[in-house]
């Protein structure tokens, strides 16, 4: 257990059956669907997920071949309290379904003018790193830390755990009193100044934005807290990937009756009582439906227009996160210096963000991220090569035809080449690729997000979508809605959701003729 970490307050009410004899539909079977489904199972209700892939976890799905394994989507594991906070729930630990080795260093950052440093993990020697690029620099990261953790922990009590889904919920006096110790006007990239000059330093405090789908002049400050996250807390590599949490996840449903039905395309969600969903081969008559299915691609082309909470035009109005341009690459033989997780930057790493948020275009000095999980992980490749996996934050609906991605394949592992010495070219043994075209077509991501919905200033918390739908019957969950983007904010996402349905079956049980047929 992480004894210094907030672990918030209580989660979801499972005692009694406030579900009981109710049935609960799970629309998608990403990683905020597989979380809320065993909460709603221990509450009574009968379960079941609807995935149309063939594989559940959505972007958070493996791929394999050759006897090379890669986690296709996220590959950071971090904030272990919130995951250790979930199962305990239903009085579990992570460690009943997956290992986590502690990863030190954290990552390796190499610059495109030569410079490097290894992230240790270790605070203080971070610390020393700082003051060497800068005189004071280090005390000024303990100061930055020790805000950070402040952060966190106000936020992550009041703003995050605690689920608000209106403005005025913000407006409690005793939120406004929390809030003082929050910065939430101004952005990442004036706070970061505040702190250090040196170019380096400032992206080694915000590279995590990244993690957010923002960028350091439109992520609010608040988000200083990702610094807690990145240099206090750790940063791990669960047993055999990031898909050990989806089978996780998929185990414990099933361990409260949760049916799990893959390769099945919902078509249509008709609410009222009951509710029908529709896929392509069933009918299946509900009592209430949780969208783990992104709310845009649910309101445009699921629902009735009665059902709808916004129109096209709000979600066309939208700022996205990032698309990535991925490699999925098997490789021979050695790839040192690279680390479990590389981040290769330029300089100026602004030009780069404005392809993604200003002007949508392919970035000519791309900053990415490289992965090697093999370095950890002995059964993700076969002895003497190495899973490499390669992504390049991009603007979502880029046109991502054969032609531009191969140019942009070249010019990327050319240019890991120039960056770090390791030159992949000519020993690749397995390939495959992922971009804007299949964000779109694996989980319906508006424009081919990666991510979801960007943490900007006008879509954190309240402006986030919330969890209640447009009809009593439906619910959303997952990174669109609060608290956010990553799998810790989807399985707190799963909470809030769980939450809500108990809130509102217990109201409709006190209300004759609000019950369910």
């Amino acid at each position: 257990m992480h004894g210094d970490d907030f672990r918030g307050p209580n989660g979801p009410d499972l005692d009694g059956s406030p579900l009981a004899g109710e049935r609960t539909v799970v629309v998608g079977g990403g990683v905020g669907g597989l979380a809320t489904a065993p909460y709603l199972a221990a509450m009574g209700a009968d379960v079941t997920v609807i995935e149309r892939n063939d594989d559940l976890g959505g972007v958070a799905t493996r791929t394999e071949g050759e006897g090379f394994r890669f986690d296709a989507g996220p590959s950071w594991y971090l904030m272990p309290d919130v995951f250790e906070r979930y199962f305990a729930h239903f009085d579990r630990e992570p460690g009943d379904f997956y290992d986590l080795e502690r990863l030190d260093p954290h990552y390796r950052i190499h610059w495109k003018d030569g410079a490097e440093v290894a992230v240790p993990d270790d605070p203080e020697a971070v610390a020393e790193r700082f003051e060497s690029y800068e005189s004071g620099a280090g005390e000024a990261f303990r100061a930055y830390l020790d805000e950070a953790a402040e952060t966190y922990r106000i936020g992550m009590e009041r703003f995050v755990y605690e689920d608000r889904p209106r403005l005025r919920d913000w407006v409690d006096l005793d939120v406004v009193r929390s809030a003082r110790g929050l910065t939430f006007l101004g952005s990442m990239q004036d706070h970061a100044a505040d702190y250090f000059d040196h170019p380096k330093l400032r992206q080694l405090v915000q590279y995590t934005l990244v993690f957010l789908g923002g960028a350091p002049h439109n992520t609010p400050a608040l988000y200083n807290l990702m610094a807690h996250v990145d240099f206090e807390l750790g940063v791990f590599y669960p047993e055999n990937g990031i898909y050990s949490l989806v089978e996780a996840l998929r185990d414990l449903g099933r361990e409260h009756g949760v049916t799990f039905r893959t390769g099945e395309t919902v078509t249509a969600i008709e609410p009222g009582s009951p509710a029908t969903v529709t896929t392509e081969c069933d009918r299946h008559r509900t009592d209430r439906v949780v969208c783990n299915a992104n709310p845009a691609h649910v309101e445009r082309d699921l629902l009735p227009a009665r059902a709808r909470r916004q129109d096209d035009d709000y979600w066309a109005d939208r700022t996205y996160a990032p698309s990535a341009f991925m490699l999925y690459l098997g490789v021979e033989g050695d790839v040192a210096p690279l680390e479990h997780h590389t981040l290769i930057l330029p300089e100026d790493w602004d030009p780069h963000f404005e392809t993604i948020f200003d002007e949508p275009s392919w970035p000519e000095d791309p900053a990415y991220y490289v992965n090697v999980p093999s370095l950890t992980d002995d059964d993700a490749a076969p002895e003497g090569h190495h899973t490499v996996v390669v992504l390049v934050p991009i603007a979502p609906g880029l046109d991502d035809g054969p032609e531009v991605r191969e140019r942009f394949r070249e010019q990327v592992l050319a240019d890991l080449t120039t960056h770090t010495g390791v030159d992949l070219r000519g020993r690749i043994e397995f390939e495959e690729t992922a971009c804007v075209s299949e964000f779109a077509e694996w989980v319906n991501a508006p424009r081919g997000t990666a991510l979801g919905l960007a943490h900007t200033l006008r879509q954190t918390g309240p402006l986030r979508p919330g969890h209640r739908g447009g009809a009593d019957e439906l619910y959303y969950v997952g990174g669109y809605t609060t608290p956010g983007i990553g799998l810790p904010m989807c399985l707190i996402s799963a909470e809030h959701t769980a939450n809500a349905v108990r809130e509102d079956a217990t109201t409709q049980s006190l209300l004759p003729g609000l019950t369910s047929e």
